[in-house]
């Protein structure tokens, strides 16, 4: 059942109203800054307005309630298409219950599933008190989990869409998996899409991969890099070879927790 008031997102610039069904007290991450700030990570937020526009194409893989998803379809319009991948029935919920909310199911493709490099069956692992916090590998900490479906990316949007705008990616340290059953897919289009993604090299450790190998993958698209400062809320061109080092520097420490949001693309 969805709370009786959604929260009325009260984002920079943006032009028209969105309001969003939010998780109750259990969620103490996305949801409470929601509740409390009426919107989450800014800058990132910022972003999505700067380069997205009407007729744009939008994938957001673990798109938890759908946050980036309903906005990013009350930018695109409705000659733009948002997919929006999500493996946890009860965040899937709202996500589905958000598009309805804004007036935007129409434009967004709901899909109850991760993605990965190979379509079969998978685990999600699931974060007691962070309904964002859900990881498709067991890790090393004890948690519940529960069947669900995994798809190769490239397979699955390859008949479904002709241009590819952004994608985000915030799986929780799977990103490789799911940059790798997309790469088929985006280095055939004729214009590569930008890239919001997470860098987080313990857990990408963690789910067998790491942060050298998600960005030597990144950089096999030839796209410029940033860091996506979102303390002062300005993007820092970097290299591949720069980020890969970087995380090398926290590999280097196997406790370390460091992590980051880059961008891959022009910003032309």
């Amino acid at each position: 059942m969805n709370p009786v008031k959604p929260i009325a997102l009260d984002i920079a610039d943006l032009q028209h109203s969105l309001q969003l069904y939010v998780h109750g007290e259990q969620d103490q991450f996305v949801s409470r800054k929601i509740r409390e700030h009426a919107v989450w990570e800014p800058y990132e937020t910022s972003l999505i307005l700067r380069l997205l526009h009407p007729g744009d194409v939008f994938v957001d893989v673990g798109a938890n309630i759908g946050y980036f998803s309903v906005l990013a379809a009350s930018l695109v319009g409705s000659a733009g298409k948002v997919f929006a991948f999500e493996p946890d029935p009860d965040n899937f919920h709202l996500l589905c219950a958000n598009a309805e909310l804004n007036g935007l199911d129409d434009a967004i493709t709901a899909v109850q599933a991760g993605l990965s490099d190979a379509t079969g069956a998978g685990q999600l692992y699931l974060s007691e008190d962070n309904l964002g916090d859900h990881q498709i590998y067991a890790g090393v900490e004890s948690r519940a989990s529960l069947p669900i479906e995994l798809y190769n990316g490239s397979l699955y949007l390859e008949k479904r869409l002709q241009r590819v705008d952004l994608v985000k990616v915030d799986t929780q340290g799977s990103e490789f998996q799911v940059m790798a059953g997309l790469m088929p897919l985006l280095s055939q289009l004729r214009q590569p899409p930008r890239i919001m993604i997470e860098l987080t090299p313990h857990a990408l450790r963690e789910a067998g991969s790491s942060g050298r190998a998600l960005i030597e993958l990144l950089a096999l698209l030839g796209q410029p890099m940033w860091i996506i400062d979102h303390i002062e809320h300005r993007l820092a061109a970097s290299s591949g070879e720069e980020l890969a080092q970087w995380c090398d520097n926290w590999d280097a420490v196997p406790e370390a927790r460091g992590f980051m949001n880059i961008l891959v693309g022009s910003l032309e």
